[in-house]
């Protein structure tokens, strides 16, 4: 077992990351950067599948010298509301995904990668916690208005991992603990984790939840309805202006956070006040997810790429100590979180589920 290897496979818009896995850790971990490429010059992420698959194989067949191949994890893309866990890649996923029949990302191409591959190899093709994993409890779907409802969007890969490295710490099962986990990157997702379910999460990608480097969380209905009714702004400039030009990138200019911290250090007080409003709205947040849980927590887990500044985990953490004790995890951990499932697939460690598509 010691050579045996699983391929995880997270594709991006301008990337494709890939990591070959043992069960001891990476064996080898690789960014193919495609701007400027012709894959960056097709319409569709069904355009890009070939070339996609052609070059990731170019990349690892190397990698697989004295190597045995057991599964490929591919990143799960956007699908129907599903619970957490393992998915097996089948015909439903890869048409709900390839064909982006509830949303178009390039991490829908993860499943059909993964498959392809798999499928030459003659080993298993998974998917791990898509983004649209949902376990609400039925409060947390209630928006207020009959119309609409909340949803679940967020970073469940990370957020599960790092609640099953936590809870192993603590010498716990992961269906006894309870955790508020906050993952900190461009955009931010503050979730409530009960018994191994998220029962509650602000939507990261555009909705409830703090403001993030580049997106805008939640916003005064007022002033938003009458910027939307302006006339001077499509659906598509909003959602983009809320998504990706808002946040510390509306204000500063820089969703990078290091820069924002230097600025603050060269004695900026419009970056140290913005700065501090983030964390103010994380903090509120994590509050409130908090008392989803009734108080009883067995700890706060930060995590996300920002985590790894020591400074920004010291000032969140100033305003939430007193709620649990705080765990670091830093970094999204999303190839390793993958090739993780895998494994725990193929030993048999976790069920494995069937994803079945949405009657039309």
């Amino acid at each position: 077992m010691q050579n045996e290897v699983v391929l995880a496979i997270n594709p991006g818009s301008t990337s494709t990351k890939m990591a070959l896995y043992n069960r001891q850790g990476p064996i080898k971990v690789e960014k193919i950067d495609h701007s400027g490429t012709e894959i960056c010059n097709m319409m569709s992420i069904l355009e890009q599948l070939p070339l996609r698959v052609e070059i990731i194989k170019k990349t690892f067949t190397p990698w697989l010298e004295g190597y045995k191949l057991v599964a490929v994890v591919g990143r799960g893309g956007l699908v129907k509301p599903i619970s957490g866990g393992i998915y097996t890649v089948n015909a439903d996923l890869m048409d709900d995904t390839i064909n982006c029949k509830y949303a178009s990302h390039a991490s829908n191409l993860g499943a059909s990668i993964a498959h392809g591959i798999a499928r030459d190899y003659k080993v298993s093709a998974f998917v791990v916690d898509p983004v649209t994993v949902d376990e609400f409890i039925p409060e947390a779907r209630i928006s207020g208005v009959p119309e609409i409802q909340r949803k679940s969007r967020l970073h469940a890969l990370n957020v599960n991992a790092c609640v099953r490295k936590e809870a192993t710490r603590q010498g716990k099962s992961i269906k006894d603990v309870k955790f508020v986990v906050a993952h900190l990157g461009g955009g931010i997702t503050v979730a409530a984790v009960d018994g191994g379910q998220i029962i509650d999460c602000n939507d990261a990608l555009m909705g409830m939840g703090p403001f993030s480097p580049e997106r805008a969380g939640a916003l005064p209905l007022e002033p938003l309805i009458k910027m939307a009714m302006s006339g001077s702004y499509s659906f598509k400039d909003l959602y983009r202006k809320f998504t990706k030009n808002s946040g510390l990138k509306g204000y500063l200019g820089t969703g990078d956070v290091r820069e924002v911290l230097d600025r603050i250090d060269h004695g900026d007080e419009e970056a140290a006040l913005v700065y501090r409003a983030m964390i103010y709205q994380v903090a509120k947040e994590i509050g409130a997810m908090a008392t989803t849980l009734k108080g009883v927590l067995d700890g706060i887990i930060i995590t996300g790429g920002i985590a790894h500044s020591e400074r920004v985990v010291n000032d969140l953490a100033e305003r939430i100590k007193f709620i649990a004790g705080i765990s670091v995890h830093p970094g999204e951990n999303e190839l390793e979180s993958l090739a993780a499932g895998g494994f725990r697939a193929i030993d048999g460690e976790q069920e494995v589920q069937i994803y079945i598509s949405e009657s039309e």
